[in-house]
């Protein structure tokens, strides 16, 4: 089981990278480190930053918005950060983000996020294989840029600077056809609203994307995620969560585009996922928080003493992930999250 430690570095209004917890989940084998951005701190700075403090952890985006930028520009960044990295260490994890950030704050449509999504993927990859310049006509995307505005002046090229190494590109998607594509066109799948039941929910989207391809490669990573709190009160714990989750689920996207709340909706909470975002939407945020089940909290996390996060590790990881991305405030989290996973004795690539 490979570990990745999360960093929220976006949710805050001031940048402190934790540099010496990095050191440590790098020394516990850990496999990767992961951040992402909303509308302030964006995710590939800090990679740069963290390249110079580490040697082997792998520096992954959990997701970059793909609104943000075009893909030659995160290409460049991710050729950019890998070179002063060594080589072979990035893992760029895609999303689309919600059309109230991508229109919003980006000034971008939001169109057709699969075919967006597959026009990314296959313009990084020929930017990063360098095998000739760069032509793409896609659905979505396409270079040279031949659209409104254009003078047709725009010429094909070839990246300058040669990849150091493998750069993995990975989707974060939850709903159908985007875990579908995730798993035709990329080397892993961030998955979002994946529980106890979530082989059997995304299972046939997934094979449907590796049928695509000829089938499963040996390495395509699935990396869940896993909340744990070392503590005496486990109540308190859950009702804390509570908050951020009643905020994403009710207000992060609109009434009819907000994938936070599909995501409750497919972990087995459809009713509740409803509730809470009707009650956000209605300026009753105090009680949208209130209906945060939690049950749905605790099924995605592990809260307690150390003996009962032992104790309820194989219960709580759901089947069919190959890693998880851990967020916990101790290093006694991250330390016994590595003793579970076994990644002291194996280097992190178990």
């Amino acid at each position: 089981m490979k570990l990745g430690l999360g960093l929220d570095l976006y949710r805050s209004a001031t940048l402190e990278v934790p540099i010496e917890r990095v050191k440590l989940v790098e020394s516990l084998g850990y496999h990767s480190v992961w951040t992402a951005e909303a509308y302030g701190c964006d995710a590939m700075t800090p990679l740069a930053y963290l390249a110079a403090h580490t040697s082997r952890i792998k520096l992954a985006t959990g997701i970059v918005q793909i609104a943000a930028r075009t893909p030659a520009a995160t290409a460049m960044q991710a050729m950019t950060i890998d070179a002063l990295a060594g080589g072979g260490r990035v893992i760029l994890g895609l999303g689309v983000s919600g059309p109230q950030i991508v229109e919003g704050w980006y000034g971008q449509p939001w169109g057709s996020p699969v075919n967006r999504l597959r026009d990314y993927v296959a313009i990084m990859r020929k930017i990063i294989d360098r095998e000739e310049p760069v032509v793409h006509d896609g659905a979505e995307i396409s270079l040279p840029y031949e659209g409104p505005g254009s003078i047709g002046q725009g010429k094909a090229l070839k990246s300058i600077l040669h990849p150091a190494g493998d750069i993995e590109i990975w989707i974060a998607a939850g709903a159908p056809l985007n875990t579908a594509l995730a798993a035709e066109v990329c080397d892993g799948w961030l998955p979002m609203g994946y529980g106890s039941d979530g082989w059997e929910i995304h299972g046939p989207n997934l094979e449907k994307g590796w049928s695509r391809r000829g089938g499963r490669p040996d390495d395509f990573d699935i990396m869940g995620g896993i909340t744990i709190e070392i503590t005496d009160d486990i109540k308190a714990a859950i009702d804390a969560k509570k908050p951020l989750t009643g905020m994403y689920v009710g207000g992060m996207g609109s009434e009819s585009k907000n994938f936070h709340k599909d995501a409750m909706a497919r972990r087995g909470f459809p009713e509740a996922a409803e509730r809470i975002q009707e009650l956000w939407l209605a300026g009753r945020k105090d009680e949208a928080i209130a209906a945060v089940p939690d049950e749905y909290i605790d099924a995605g996390a592990l809260f307690g003493s150390a003996d009962r996060v032992r104790s309820r590790w194989d219960e709580v990881i759901p089947a069919g992930v190959t890693g998880l991305t851990v967020r916990t405030e101790t290093d006694e989290g991250l330390e016994i999250a590595a003793e579970m996973a076994g990644t002291r004795d194996e280097g992190g690539d178990s």
